[in-house]
């Protein structure tokens, strides 16, 4: 069968420093497997380097491993390789490689156009052996009594099965290991459950442990494919300009020094400076500014921002690897891969409070009929009964039962939470980072200010000439008109002219007027005090923070408009309620400048606003805060990607981009933050029930075990002191859904 997995080990001396290939796997089932399955897959030869992330479902190994090894290695937790390599890189650069050089391929990648349904599918397999399971269990209450023993036996150890089967292999092969985890203390809990006679008991774990497992993975698979969001959203050729004729190449092709040809509504390739034309330039995949900005000669532009009008010739400064929008996916990638979710306290106490258990089990079953001739099935019987009283299952559902309310509760209301795990950390958060546009604000323009110098033209001139206008500004200023001048009707321009990267000239009556930027100041003749007073105008609005859309004639300056990315209106209402839901810091980051940034933090309440940044300092930023407090980002666009994956906790708006969704922990489904506070005292709310459960279960745990001191302890005892604690940590943990849902469900 290793026939199928050829290995390019060519001995050679650069074999070490080979790229190393990039496939996806599926069907990981936690952190810790993962990092274990990842230390087994170093032990192998030339497996070193080898990196298994379970956050974005990866494996990066050199091609010189034995790829049948790897797939038995992630066999063995039942993983595998769904298709042929990603990509390839270097460990010191991220240069990339066609995949299709690579001649070692994994045997499963056929599978390659069925890996999305088979990812679903698992899903949906495991849904269906609960609901018989549950079938099952239900059936055995209808049955109890009125058929043979065996009857009802056959039915509870099906339904155990069936919605067991994984975390029993996983167990008994942890236990010819001598290796303790939650499916080691799981498989020991049943099996002692069983050899009692507490069939139903046993079953009903075994469903809801399953049930855990189903919901915990919810959402895992979306998330997990944030990079391919991130790659759609990238250039994958540009036309390159050379001896007075475009050629299109491969971005990756590209070099610096080389010019390439954007035309609108192209993206520009990489990072580099304008050497011929005039346009503007939708920044907003870097900067995450929303109103396009005008480029002239000279200026500098970014990799995968788009021009919007004009024709551009660009220097490239970069090659792609080295430009903005390819940092923005590497940082994304390192923050998925360096952020582990942390292990459930349970899983870290079960792997010492499991081998104890047994333990002291064992030594009650033996030293008494060894040391101190006491009859042996008095003290097997014991230690029996302490092993019951090991059995997990109120410490297995301490959490879980918890967990799945609060996500259930938040699900119904619209807020999306990819794991119980991610709940936890929105229940701890102290500090909450926004990004401004299209989370704070609308992530539109709107009119906030206007001078005018000419009544009678002004609005007329300026609505008939922004009428027929794409963009974003002109939408704006026919929006406020609407309200201004709700019954004008505006005439037909003629002879209509696009100014790239200033506005657009038309003729309406026989004369020109120009609407744009202040740049068109320049069109104005004489009357140069008149002109010297609208520039003073002008630098007053641009010193608040505001857009400039003005119109001129030939003789004057008729009037001009300030505009602004305009604020959310549930925005205050709800800073002022993470604060009184306990978020000590309220941070705006935007790319945006300080007076614009300055201007809606005092309208929303932030406590603290940076502005200017890039999407490598606003990660740099959200690390700090996180270096000092539980911190969660709030953003909505593909540059907000790689800070809300550096953050505690990823939170991404609804209608945000794909990648900024599949980043986030936490989706607002809703598009507006009012359901953020609401969700916040639920999931903090979860977390003291977790407390409680898990105080309270081991208490009851301990108190059993002191019983057998005296040789008080029984069966019944040890079977009450279990169930009993079940119970309550079940029930304690459904009261997360009872009670109305006033604030969720306000929407502000």
């Amino acid at each position: 069968m290793s026939a199928n997995h050829p290995q390019l080990s060519k001995s050679s001396p650069g074999a070490s420093n080979s790229p190393l290939i990039e496939y996806r796997v599926q069907g990981l089932s936690c952190p810790n497997c993962t990092r274990e399955m990842q230390e087994e897959i170093q032990k192998l030869d030339h497996g070193d380097n080898a990196r298994l992330s379970f956050n974005s479902g990866k494996l990066i190994l050199s091609p010189h491993v034995d790829l049948y090894q790897v797939e038995t290695i992630l066999k063995s937790d039942g993983a595998r390789i769904v298709h042929a390599p990603l990509s390839a890189s270097s460990d010191a650069d991220a240069d990339t490689h066609d995949p299709s050089s690579h001649q070692h391929q994994p045997s499963h990648e056929h599978d390659h156009g069925h890996a999305h349904v088979q990812s679903h599918g698992g899903d949906g397999k495991m849904k269906w052996l609960l609901t018989i399971s549950a079938v099952f269990y239900l059936l055995t209450f209808i049955l109890e009594g009125n058929v043979a023993e065996p009857v009802v036996i056959a039915l509870y150890a099906g339904a155990m099965i069936l919605s067991g089967y994984t975390t029993f292999l996983r167990g008994l092969r942890n236990l010819t290991r001598f290796k303790f985890n939650m499916d080691t203390l799981m498989t020991v809990a049943l099996i002692g459950a069983v050899i009692i006679g507490e069939w139903r008991e046993a079953t009903l774990v075994a469903i809801l442990f399953g049930l855990n497992e189903l919901l915990e993975g919810y959402g895992m698979n979306r998330a997990r494919q944030s990079m391919e969001a991130l790659l759609a959203a990238a250039p994958k050729e540009a036309e390159l300009w050379k001896d007075g004729q475009a050629k299109l190449v491969p971005i990756t092709s590209l070099s610096p020094g080389d010019v390439v040809r954007v035309r609108p509504g192209e993206k520009i390739p990489s990072d580099g400076a304008i050497s011929q034309g005039t346009g503007a330039v939708n920044e907003a995949a870097i900067t995450g500014e929303s109103v396009p900005v005008t480029k002239r000669e000279g200026d500098a532009v970014y990799g995968g921002s788009v021009s919007t009008d004009g024709l551009l010739y660009i220097a490239i400064s970069k090659a792609y690897e080295d430009s903005s929008l390819a940092k923005i996916m590497h940082l994304v990638q390192e923050a998925q891969d360096s952020k582990t979710p942390t292990e459930l306290f349970i899983d870290k106490f079960a792997k010492y409070y499991t081998p104890a258990i047994m333990l002291i089990a064992l030594a009650v079953t033996l030293i008494p009929p060894l040391l101190l001739n006491q009859p042996w099935m008095t003290w097997i019987y014991q230690g029996l009964s302490i092993l019951i009283v090991g059995c997990p299952c109120s410490l297995v559902l301490s959490s879980p039962i918890a967990l799945v309310s609060g996500m259930t509760r938040a699900a119904r209301n619209g807020i999306l939470i990819k794991g119980g795990v991610h709940l936890e950390q929105l229940g701890r958060l102290e500090a909450i980072a926004f990004d401004k546009t299209g989370t704070l604000t609308k992530g539109e323009p709107a009119v906030y200010a206007e001078t005018v110098y000419d009544e009678n033209k002004f609005y007329g001139v300026i609505g008939a000439l922004e009428q027929s206008s794409l963009h974003p500004l002109a939408k704006a200023v026919m929006k406020h008109l609407e309200i201004k001048q709700p019954q004008c009707m505006f005439n037909e321009p003629q002879q209509i002219t696009i100014l790239p990267g200033e506005g657009i000239r038309a003729e309406i009556g026989g004369n020109l007027f120009w609407v744009g930027s202040e740049d068109v100041l320049r069109h104005v003749q004489g009357q140069q005090e008149h002109i010297r007073a609208v520039e003073e105008d002008i630098r007053r609005l641009k010193s608040q923070g505001y857009t400039i859309v003005a119109a001129v004639s030939e003789e004057r300056v008729l009037g001009q408009f300030g505009l602004a990315d305009e604020i959310r209106p549930e925005t205050a209402t709800v800073v002022r309620k993470l604060h009184e839901a306990g978020i000590t810091d309220t941070v705006m980051l935007t790319g945006d400048h300080e007076q614009s940034a300055q201007t809606i933090a005092k309208q929303s309440g932030v406590t603290r606003v940076f502005a200017s940044l890039l999407p490598e300092q606003k990660v740099a930023k959200v690390r700090e805060l996180s270096s000092r407090k539980k911190t969660g980002m709030v953003g909505d666009g593909i540059n907000d990607a790689p800070a809300l994956a550096a953050a505690d906790l990823g939170i991404a708006m609804g209608k945000g981009t794909d990648s900024a969704i599949e980043t986030a922990d936490v989706v607002l489904m809703q598009d507006h933050l009012g359901k953020l506070p609401g969700a916040i005292k639920t999931a903090r709310r979860v977390n003291q029930i977790i407390k409680w459960n898990i105080g309270l279960s081991l208490s009851l745990k301990a108190i059993a075990l002191l019983l057998t001191i005296p040789g008080w302890l029984t069966l019944w005892i040890a079977i009450i002191s279990d169930m009993g604690a079940t119970i309550i940590v079940t029930l304690l943990g459904l009261t997360i859904l009872l009670g109305k849902d006033k604030e969720l469900k306000s929407g502000y």
